[in-house]
């Protein structure tokens, strides 16, 4: 939905589907009919669930328009192959309508696959060379239906995204099941990563704790090689220091003097004397 630039009410210029639903609000009769094959040729106009649910659009299911309501169905859930089966009683297609239920059947397959191979895309879409395929493959990209690439080496479209279709009320028990699958999914990896942040947590304690260990060690070994240091000095300048006996050993050295006639001499003198 846009905003009109001069009003700043909503516009449905750029969204051709709702220009329809709202023109298919009015119509009655043949003006519906002929508003759903414009709508078949529309560019742009992938879906129809929203014009297949207004009552004057469900009133031609059971009148003489009915293959105009069965067409719609087939182009809102249908592929293909399912309008050949039916083409007897169905109304002709135009090459854009043709062109467009093509792309939409090769939406279909990429829901159901991220690779579809040539082989099966040949068959789903009734083409017969593989030139006509990867022509309307590319197509499909440049209209922005499908994103994705060739592989001509693998005779595969590889697909990384492709538009929404409208579904079934009777798929809707499909798409719960599906939803609940990605849901209890989720649950799993969720469970998983708290695990995994829980193993981490304690990991880290543990690390953590370590490094503290380590590093309160380190600092008793530094006080420790201090106290050892600081023993070594005293012990060293203690050796250094003379003792007492040295002392008197040095004295004892001294040749022992004598007094005789008031003066001093040499012990060993006098008694040469």
């Amino acid at each position: 939905m846009v905003l009109d630039k001069e009003t700043g009410e909503k516009s449905s210029a750029n969204n051709p589907l709702e220009q329809f639903v709202l023109l298919a609000k009015g119509a009655k009769g043949a003006a519906v009919v002929e508003l759903a094959k414009q709508m078949l040729d529309a560019p742009g106009v992938y879906v129809f669930g929203e014009l297949l649910d207004m009552p004057n659009v469900k009133d031609l299911e059971n009148g003489s328009q009915k293959n105009i309501y069965e067409l719609l169905q087939i182009f809102a859930h249908g592929t293909y192959k399912d309008y050949l089966q039916k083409q007897d009683t169905l109304p002709s297609l135009t090459e854009s309508q043709r062109k467009k239920l093509q792309h939409l059947t090769i939406v279909s397959l990429a829901k159901k696959m991220n690779c579809i191979p040539y082989s099966l895309l040949l068959e789903e879409i009734d083409i017969k060379n593989v030139r006509a395929l990867e022509d309307l493959i590319i197509d499909a990209i440049y209209a922005d239906i499908i994103r994705g690439k060739l592989d001509q080496k693998n005779s595969c479209l590889e697909v990384d995204f492709a538009i929404g279709r409208d579904f079934r009320e009777d798929n809707l028990v499909e798409m719960i099941c599906t939803l609940e699958a990605w849901h209890n999914s989720c649950e799993s990896v969720l469970s998983e990563v708290e695990s995994q942040i829980t193993r981490a947590n304690a990991e880290k304690s543990k690390v953590m704790n370590h490094r503290a260990q380590i590093e309160h060690d380190i600092v008793e070994l530094k006080k420790n090689f201090k106290s050892q240091a600081d023993d070594m000095d005293d012990i060293t300048q203690t050796e250094r220091l003379p003792s007492n006996s040295d002392k008197c050993k040095k004295t004892s050295k001294l040749p022992k003097m004598s007094r005789v006639s008031g003066k001093f001499w040499p012990r060993s003198d006098f008694a040469r004397k």
